[in-house]
């Protein structure tokens, strides 16, 4: 008899950093989608809080919907360019086309112009840059089980792809500081310069364009320096006589077979509040800054650039750590430094400038640990089914995306009040969002941890 079991299979240097280059476009989008979506709308447009958060709501809906139909439309279709890099192209295109338009104002809207008007123009945008970065983040994603074999690989492989995230991160902050600096040299009325207002839109249009141009090139790097086997069956394994003590041939799942396997829901589960403590904590640290703590608008740039440094640093020791501590260990450390940002912004109420450094270095570097293990522990459940790998991604971001949508929503729309100094509660609002809402999850992140450590994750039926 015989059976199929599959290749080793590993990656240079070189190919491990062009593969990793295929998100930073994605990465650079998000990072301006998440951080200065929500203040660009309400404090540099001036839409209501809760029309700004209806915006990010229908894009995280429609990108929640569209991650599960792309993986499963990916793990099903043939090309001889190769199903991943086909699906990244055609999502490369969409991201590019749209996303200029969502940080420029209504092209046919004045003063007068209704906010539900704005949100019908801002939608399609939306819409069309939602499915494009969904249809890039999935292919991308799903090429890891695919291009390593080994855990430690694919731990190594989602590091790298981690550590062209922090520098995306690191250059949407980069440049946006460098953007308010000019800024600042050329208005000498200081209510200008520490303000966000509709003076602000220009330099909004131009961080977007920027960073549509440097992500496009590097999705260039990506699609010329990695290869996908198009000629390999789709479960990528090589055919050999096993001897009669080894096991049978593992089943190949198909998309329902997932649903019945506990340990999909458990990753699922730890995944969504990895990215909700991720997200919701990027979304909100701009508001943070400048509505609770008052601090110039030059900082919504400098403390995120500050989080991602330090998260950086930590993924460049991500694999060592792990394979030392082990992965659940290791998300556990990161729970702590996330549970100590959480701690320290709650307690300390009149949090000063200097402080809120040590804060974010807490908070960058928590984030990344949780990050890098969480996709690590999807990578390991995936395992030899490659098969059927984009659809168990496009599942867990279904439930990232569509719990951070609705909980940007409720969020919004129990704020106090609409504008910023209308009563005092609102002073203090997003400090309890950042605290409360971060800490919380955490630890709804710990005891799904804990039923992972006593449940390890594994395929149980067959």
């Amino acid at each position: 008899m015989e059976q199929f079991v599959p290749a080793d299979r590993s990656l240079s240097v070189c190919r491990k950093v062009c593969y990793a280059a295929g998100h930073f476009l994605n990465d650079l989008c998000a990072s301006m989608w998440f951080t200065y979506l929500l203040v660009y709308l309400h404090s540099v447009l001036g839409l209501q809080s809760t029309s700004a958060g209806v915006m990010l709501l229908i894009g995280q809906i429609v990108d929640g919907v569209s991650t599960p139909l792309v993986g499963y439309n990916s793990d099903r279709s043939s090309c001889i360019y190769g199903k991943r890099k086909t699906w990244h192209l055609l999502g490369t295109v969409c991201v590019v086309v749209s996303f200029p338009f969502i940080f420029n104002p209504c092209l046919a809207c004045n003063d007068n112009t209704p906010h539900w008007a704005q949100i019908v123009y801002f939608s399609p945008f939306i819409i069309i840059f939602q499915l494009g970065w969904a249809a890039t983040q999935i292919s991308h994603l799903s090429l890891i089980p695919e291009l390593v074999s080994s855990n430690s690989d694919k731990v190594e492989l989602t590091a790298y792809r981690y550590a062209f995230t922090v520098v995306a991160n690191i250059t949407v902050y980069t440049v946006a500081w460098l953007l308010f600096h000019l800024q600042a040299q050329q208005n000498v009325d200081t209510s200008i310069t520490d303000n966000l207002s509709q003076v602000d839109i220009p330099l909004f249009r131009t961080l977007a364009l920027v960073m549509l141009a440097i992500g496009a090139l590097f999705s260039l790097i990506f699609h010329i320096g990695t290869k996908e086997d198009v000629t390999a069956s789709s479960s990528e394994n090589q055919l050999i006589t096993p001897s009669p003590q080894e096991a049978l041939p593992r089943p190949v799942f198909q998309w329902k077979q997932w649903l019945k396997e506990p340990s999909f829901y458990q990753v699922a589960v730890l995944y969504m509040c990895t990215r909700l403590i991720v997200n919701l904590s990027q979304t909100y640290i701009s508001v943070y800054l400048t509505n609770s703590l008052m601090l110039p608008k030059n900082f919504i740039a400098i403390i995120p650039l500050v989080m991602y440094v330090s998260g950086f640093v930590c993924s460049l020791a991500m694999k060592p750590v792990s394979k030392l501590m082990g992965i659940s260990m290791t998300y556990s450390v990161g729970l702590l430094l996330v549970l100590g940002f959480a701690t320290w912004v709650f307690v300390d109420k009149s949090m000063r400038a200097e402080n809120i450094y040590g804060a974010a270095v807490l908070l960058g570097a928590g984030s990344a640990t949780i990050l890098v293990m969480s996709l690590s522990m999807t990578a390991t459940l995936i395992g030899e089914q490659t098969q059927s790998g984009a659809f168990v991604y496009g599942s867990m971001s279904l439930t990232d995306k569509v719990a951070n949508g609705v909980g940007v929503i409720l969020i919004q729309s129990t704020q106090p009040c609409s504008t910023e100094a209308c009563c005092p509660d609102c002073v203090w609002f997003y400090r309890d969002v950042m605290a409360t809402v971060t800490g919380g999850v955490a630890v709804a992140a710990a005891l799904c941890l804990f039923t992972l450590v006593i449940w390890p994750i594994r395929i149980r039926k067959n």
